[in-house]
């Protein structure tokens, strides 16, 4: 046996394999765990900062958004309103259209009415004009006879024969309504300014001049007499009886003044201011 045999060795025991691995096993856990816990805390304290950084983005998102249906909504409801707009002003037009259209109608059956109550007046006058024509037609040809056969009727002196100068005179000068000559006459305007050379001074117009004078009978005509047509204040239509059954009268404007015998347009009555 060796001298040191009973020396205990002051080296360190060797260790086996299984030992070291043991230990490198519970370094490696112990060391993972370090390292999980370490990752898990980092990750923890980047979450907040990530939270950070994307809630503006999120919340200016949804800003845009609101602004844009805002817009939309405000855009929808201006278009409403003008439709809404155009739509009362065409209901509005309508109505006046309307209006319009019965208020035309009104005014042409109004117009249509007094054309047919002016056509009857007319209608009515022309009847009874062409009645007293055809009444008094005989007592014309009467009064033609007789003034054709009497001295007085076809020699007329002093005034009377001034008047009837005057009026011959006339014949075939024109008829021009409200005229009283020299050029052209209407029928008053004839017999005033007829009158009127002899100092006699008569009315102007033929309802008036158709009662200026005495009334005398168609039978018993003279030259000089003034002729009418119509009734006594409301003749139409004057002349100048000249003898010889013929009388002197601005008759229209086709016609001007014209010397005619009584047979032509039987006249109605007579007044004699001579």
């Amino acid at each position: 046996m060796s001298h040191t045999a009973h020396i205990r060795s002051h080296r360190k025991p060797r260790r086996s394999t299984s030992a070291l691995a043991v230990r490198a096993g519970v370094a490696g856990g112990v060391l993972s765990t370090l390292a999980v816990a370490g990752a898990s805390g980092s990750a923890n304290a980047a979450e907040p900062v990530t939270q950070t950084l994307e809630l503006p983005t999120l919340t200016a998102d949804l800003a845009a958004q609101a602004a844009q249906s805002a817009d939309a909504t405000q855009q929808a409801a201006a278009n409403y309103q003008l439709q809404a707009e155009r739509d009362a002003a065409a209901a509005k037009a309508a109505k006046q259209a309307e209006a319009d259209l019965a208020e035309a109608k009104k005014k042409a059956a109004e117009a249509k009415k007094k054309a047919e109550q002016e056509a009857r007046k007319q209608a009515a006058a022309r009847a009874s004009r062409t009645a007293q024509r055809t009444t008094l037609s005989t007592t014309a040809s009467t009064a033609t006879t007789a003034s054709t056969t009497s001295p007085s009727s076809s020699t007329a002196t002093g005034s009377a024969a001034a008047v009837i100068s005057f009026v011959k005179a006339q014949v075939g000068k024109a008829y021009v309504s409200g005229a009283t000559g020299p050029s052209a006459y209407d029928c008053s305007g004839l017999v005033q300014t007829a009158f009127k050379q002899v100092g006699i001074s008569l009315p102007r117009v033929s309802q008036d001049q158709s009662t200026a004078g005495t009334q005398v009978s168609l039978s018993n005509l003279q030259p000089g007499d003034i002729l009418y047509w119509g009734s006594a204040g409301s003749a139409y239509h004057v002349g100048v009886y000249v003898g010889d059954g013929m009388f002197v009268g601005a008759q229209n404007p086709s016609t001007g003044v014209v010397e005619r015998p009584l047979s032509y347009d039987p006249p109605t009555g007579a007044v004699r201011v001579l």
